[in-house]
Parts: structure tokens; C-alpha cells; sequence
């Protein structure tokens, strides 16, 4: 073999090659799924830190079905779909899953949940490949390799996403994932069949070419599209986001206040304590004993902090998406209103 299988996992990972045949199935898979939320494992071989994802199948989609039952229908399907691919001799090495999203918004928690399980187990932590499904209805496939970050994995394996614990791993939503470098690699045979199509497509079309059923591509009128379309619904999106955040915050907010009452008839108490023990020595008494506070009083624990940054990731990434499809939209328009004047 040129390349040596890194076994102790020395190398670091510094690509994610993915198989042509992988980016149709997603594609497929994303299309076809009822929801917009569709996922499924991928499987490959790591070699010299290049992660080379070979294959993928879908998980099945479990919507009535209550979170045990939909959890271990999940394994069963995973590990049949494993062991028929190992009878056949195919990669059945998962090396991490993959992820539809709409409008780039893919911070979610049950997205880090299974994250954080590919990278405990799996060799060099494994990687989620997330597939913007409105970039590719545009025509633009948007497949991106992503990792958790060592700051974000040490916190959530403590479960603390405090306000120091925050601070201390300086940690913020942009700090969750880190991107992994992504290429797609096509086979000879694929890379001749799409230059054939493109090579008949510049062909003029004409009505006996098009009676025998040829494979050749039929025109295209994506690119008269203005991008206007998904704006609205991009907007909306963004407003349930920020409403969801400000519930949020002040939920947050009224925890801690509570906290800080709790906090402050603890102190009190302590005080005073310390007053009548002073009070009961200079009368030549024995000071009452100390008691444990924490039985006296409840104090919640801080809450997490992690639905915020996941809600702020998200409102980012509805940003962004409206930033380029607002941007692309305005130039499409000059230039249709250019072209209409003339």
C-alpha cells in the first residue's frame, strides 16, 4: 500500500476526501426524506490523516415513536445495515454521520449529543459532514466537514456550560465547531459520464435529436431565478430564532435571580449566626455549632448556558444565509433591470 493505516491515530486528521458516489446518496437521501432533518452514518478508512469517506446509508427518520423505541430501532437498522455491508465485503468502518440542513441553520443539541459520542469512540474523533439542502435547490452543492473543539468537548464532558466555566475555555458559538478542509474525489468512469452530458448539452437541440430520447441535458432556467423566493421564509425563520433566544435568556435570568435570593438568605443566616456566637462568648457562653447550609437552604445550581450559544450559532448561520442569498438576489436584479432598459 503507498499509504500506511494510521492505527494509533498519531497522524492528525487534516482532510475529509468524500466519494462521489457518497455526495449522490446524500443528495438523494435529503431530497427524498419527509423532513428537513435527515442524517445517516458514513464509512470510510482514515489513511495518513486523510479521512477517505467511501460509503453511506440512512438512519430511518422515527417521528411518533418515543425516544427509547426510536433509539434502539436506530441501533438495530445500524448494526443490519453493518453487517451486511461486512458480508459483501464492503467498508464498514463508520467514521461519522452526516447531517441535511436548511438555510445553514444546524446547531442543535441532539447534532452535539451524537457528535460528542463519534468523537469518544471513534479513531480521531470522527466528523459530521453537514449538507445545506436551499444551497443545493440554488444549483450550489454545500457539503462541510465539521469537528467539536477540544475547549467545547472538555466542557461538555464536565457538563458545565456556566458563565465561568464559559469564560475559563473562552468559549462562544463560534467556538463549538471547528471546520476540517473538505474534498470531493470523482472516479475516472463518473468524471466521463458528466463531461459527455456536458458535451451534448452545448449541442443545439433540435426536434430529431430530442425524439430519440437522448441523455443529453435539457436547458436550464435556474439562472433567470432572481433568489428572492426563500427571503420570506428566511426572515421568519430568523424571528423565531431571536423570540426562542430572548424566552431563553429570560428564563436564564429568572434562575438566576433566584439563585441570588437563595445565595443572600444563606449569607444572612451565616451572619447572623456569627453575631449571636460572638454575642453568647462575650457573655461567657458556649457558641452555638455551625450548621450545614446547604441542608438549610437550597441553592439551584447554575443553569447551562449551552441552549443559548446553540441558539445564537443558529441565528448566525440564518444570517449569513440571508447575507448571500439577499446579496445574490440585489445582483441579479440590477442586472435584470440593466438588461431591460437596454
Amino acid at each position: 500500500m503507498a499509504k500506511a493505516v494510521d492505527i494509533e491515530a498519531e497522524i492528525p486528521l487534516t482532510c475529509v476526501q468524500l466519494d462521489g458516489m457518497v455526495v449522490t446518496k446524500i443528495i438523494k437521501h435529503a431530497r427524498e426524506a419527509p423532513s428537513t432533518t435527515a442524517h445517516g452514518l458514513l464509512l470510510g478508512l482514515d489513511l495518513d490523516g486523510i479521512l477517505e469517506v467511501s460509503n453511506s446509508f440512512p438512519l430511518p427518520q422515527h417521528v411518533n415513536d418515543d425516544d427509547d423505541k426510536s433509539a434502539k430501532s436506530s441501533a438495530r437498522h445500524q448494526a443490519s445495515m453493518l453487517r451486511s455491508l461486512k458480508e459483501v465485503q464492503a467498508d464498514d468502518s463508520v467514521v461519522g454521520f452526516y447531517q441535511a440542513t436548511t438555510l445553514g441553520a444546524f446547531f442543535s443539541q441532539s447534532l452535539i449529543d451524537t457528535q460528542a459520542i463519534h468523537q469518544d469512540k471513534l479513531r480521531h474523533g470522527g466528523i459530521v459532514i453537514v449538507h445545506d439542502i436551499s444551497q443545493t435547490a440554488r444549483g450550489n452543492a454545500s457539503f462541510r466537514a465539521y469537528k467539536l473543539t477540544a475547549a467545547f468537548l472538555d466542557a461538555y464532558k464536565k457538563s458545565n456550560f456556566s458563565t465561568s466555566s464559559l469564560i475559563n475555555h473562552r468559549l462562544t458559538f463560534s467556538s463549538i465547531l471547528e471546520e476540517v478542509p473538505l474534498k470531493i474525489r470523482t472516479n475516472p468512469l463518473l468524471s466521463g459520464f458528466l463531461g459527455t452530458l456536458a458535451e451534448a448539452s452545448r449541442a443545439p437541440l433540435s426536434s430529431a435529436t430530442l425524439g430519440k430520447g437522448t441523455s443529453e441535458l435539457g436547458p436550464s432556467f435556474s439562472v433567470l431565478d432572481l433568489g428572492t423566493g426563500g427571503i420570506t421564509r428566511n426572515l421568519e425563520q430568523i424571528v423565531e430564532a431571536v423570540d426562542n433566544y430572548r424566552t431563553e435568556e429570560g428564563n436564564l435570568s429568572y434562575m438566576s435571580r433566584q439563585i441570588a435570593r437563595e445565595r443572600a438568605k444563606a449569607e444572612n443566616y451565616v451572619a447572623k449566626r456569627k453575631e449571636e456566637n460572638q454575642t453568647r462568648v462575650a457573655q461567657g457562653l458556649a457558641p452555638l455549632p455551625e450548621e450545614d447550609v446547604s441542608r438549610l437552604f437550597k441553592i439551584p445550581a447554575e443553569p447551562s448556558r449551552l441552549e443559548s450559544l446553540l441558539l445564537l450559532g443558529k441565528i448566525d448561520a440564518l444570517g449569513r444565509s440571508l447575507g448571500g442569498t439577499a446579496s445574490t438576489g440585489l445582483v441579479k436584479m440590477y442586472a435584470a433591470n440593466a438588461g431591460s432598459t437596454v
